[in-house]
C-alpha cells in the first residue's frame, strides 16, 4: 500500500494487486448524515443521488453508459460519517473510471429540475425502508439510542425534510463539503501508484477543484457523542407477522484500543451458528430464525447490539433471554473454546472479505479517511491474536451490564412490559 498527499490536501492511497485484471477506484468524502442539521436532514444521501444526474460535460445517461459499456459497475453509498463513489472496471479501462467518478465530484450541476425529479426517488427509497421491518429496525434503534441528535437521525432523512429541501441548500452543501482536504481517493487492483497519482490529479484538476494550496487533510475529531436514549424502549407499532427487536448497550468509539476485543466478544455472542445467541435462542429453544450481534463505531461513540426476529408473543421472552446471556458473559466470561472460535472467525472473515478489489479499495479508503492511516493485514491479525481472556472479561464486565436500549418493530401499543425487562 502506498500513499501520496497533494498540496491541496487530497489523499491518494493504492494497493497493487498484480494477480488480477481489474481495478476499483473509490472517492471517499468526509461527510455524512452526522454533519446535517434537522433542516437539511438527508442532504448527504440526496446529494449522492444528484451527482449522478449530470455534470458540465456528461448527461446522466452518458455517466452510466460509459462504465456499463465496458462491462464495469459504478455506484455510491452514504453513511453517518462518510460518502463513497466508486467504479470497478478491467484494468485497461481504469483511466475512464477515474475520469467519470472525478467528474461527479468536481463538476456536477445539481439543477433544480434534477432535484425535483430525484426527490420522488428518495421518497420511494424511504418508503421501501419503511416496508421492510428488518431494515427499519436499525434506524429505530439508532433513534432510540442517540435520540434527536445527528447520529440518531436516519441517513435517508425524513419525508418532511426531503419534501422541503431546496436546490440552493443542497448545492451549497455540495460546495462546502466536497473539498480536496475532505477527500481520499482509494484504488486497488492491477495498477501502479505513480500512474494512479498522475491520472487522479489530472482528472480532479478540472474546474480548479485542486486549487487549494497548502491544505491540511481533514480527519474527523473524536468528540464525544451524546447518547440520551440509553435505557429507553422505542416501539414502532406495526401489524407484522414477526417482531423485530434490537437490544443494545454502549460500545466503544472507532479509535478505542479495545475495539479488537469488542469484535471478538460480539462474534462469540452473536457471530454465527456456534455463537451464544444462536445456540440459546434458536437451537435450544426455537424462538427465532435469525439472531446475531454487531458493533457500530463512530468518532466518540459506539454501540454493541443484538438482533432477533421472532413471533410477537415471544418477544418479551427473547429480550429477557438476550439479557440473561449477556449478563452471564459479563459475570463469568467466555470459555476458552468460545474465545478460540471467535478469534478464528474474526481473523478469517477479515481475510476472506478482501478477495476482490472492491473490498480492498473499501478497506484502505475508509481507514485512511477515518483514521489517517492504514493498518496492514498482519498488524490487524496480530492485534486480534493478542487479545487476552482477561481483556475479554474486562470489556464484557464493563459494557454488558450497562443500561440497555431496546427498539422493537411489531404489533405493540404499549412499551410498559418491555420497560420492565430492561429496567
Amino acid at each position: 500500500m502506498t500513499k501520496t498527499v497533494l498540496p491541496s490536501g487530497l489523499r491518494i492511497v493504492t494497493e497493487e494487486v498484480s494477480t488480477v485484471r481489474s481495478a476499483t477506484v473509490g472517492i471517499w468524502v468526509n461527510v455524512g448524515s452526522r454533519d446535517e442539521t434537522p433542516s437539511v436532514a438527508g442532504a448527504s444521501h440526496f446529494l449522492e443521488h444528484l451527482l449522478f444526474k449530470g455534470t458540465t460535460t456528461r448527461s446522466a445517461m452518458e455517466i452510466s453508459s460509459s462504465i456499463e459499456a465496458v462491462g464495469g459497475e459504478m455506484n455510491a453509498f452514504t453513511g453517518k460519517e462518510y460518502t463513497c463513489f466508486y467504479a470497478r472496471v478491467i484494468d485497461t479501462d481504469f483511466n475512464l473510471a477515474v475520469d467519470v467518478i472525478a467528474d461527479l465530484i468536481t463538476s456536477s450541476l445539481v439543477t433544480a429540475a434534477d432535484l425535483d425529479s430525484e426527490r420522488t426517488v428518495v421518497l420511494e427509497e424511504i418508503a421501501m425502508r419503511d416496508d421492510d421491518p428488518s431494515d427499519l429496525i436499525h434506524d429505530i434503534y439508532l433513534e432510540a439510542y442517540y435520540g434527536d441528535t445527528p447520529l440518531g437521525r436516519s441517513v435517508l432523512g425524513t419525508v418532511d425534510s426531503i419534501k422541503t429541501i431546496s436546490r440552493n441548500s443542497v448545492f451549497n452543501y455540495y460546495k462546502k463539503r466536497y473539498r480536496p482536504e475532505d477527500i481520499v481517493v482509494a484504488v486497488a487492483g492491477n495498477v501502479k501508484h505513480k500512474q494512479v497519482v498522475k491520472i487522479v490529479e489530472a482528472a480532479l484538476s478540472r474546474d480548479g477543484f485542486l486549487d487549494v494550496p497548502n491544505a491540511v487533510p481533514n480527519i474527523r475529531t473524536e468528540s464525544k457523542a451524546r447518547t440520551p436514549g440509553i435505557g429507553r424502549v422505542k416501539i414502532h407499532d406495526r401489524k407484522t407477522e414477526q417482531t423485530h427487536l434490537l437490544l443494545g448497550v454502549e460500545g466503544v468509539s472507532r479509535n478505542d484500543p479495545r475495539r479488537f476485543a469488542l469484535s471478538i466478544l460480539a462474534s462469540a455472542l452473536g457471530g454465527g451458528m456456534s455463537s451464544r445467541l444462536f445456540q440459546e435462542i434458536r437451537e435450544k429453544r426455537g424462538l427465532a430464525y435469525t439472531t446475531y450481534a454487531y458493533v457500530q463505531q463512530f468518532a466518540g461513540s459506539g454501540s454493541l447490539a443484538f438482533y432477533a426476529g421472532c413471533q410477537p408473543q415471544k418477544a418479551e421472552e427473547v429480550a429477557k433471554l438476550i439479557l440473561e446471556i449477556t449478563h452471564d458473559v459479563a459475570a463469568n466470561g467466555l470459555t476458552d473454546e468460545e474465545i478460540k472460535r471467535a478469534k478464528g472467525a474474526v481473523s478469517g472473515s477479515l481475510v476472506l472479505s478482501q478477495e476482490d478489489t472492491f473490498s480492498r479499495m473499501g478497506r484502505i479508503g475508509k481507514s485512511e479517511l477515518v483514521y489517517g492511516e492504514i493498518m496492514s493485514f498482519d498488524e490487524i491479525l496480530r492485534k486480534i491474536a493478542a487479545v487476552t481472556p482477561e481483556e475479554l472479561r474486562q470489556i464484557a464486565s464493563d459494557l454488558l451490564p450497562k443500561p440497555s436500549t431496546l427498539a422493537i418493530v411489531g404489533p405493540f401499543k404499549s412499551s410498559s412490559k418491555f420497560e420492565k425487562v430492561i429496567a
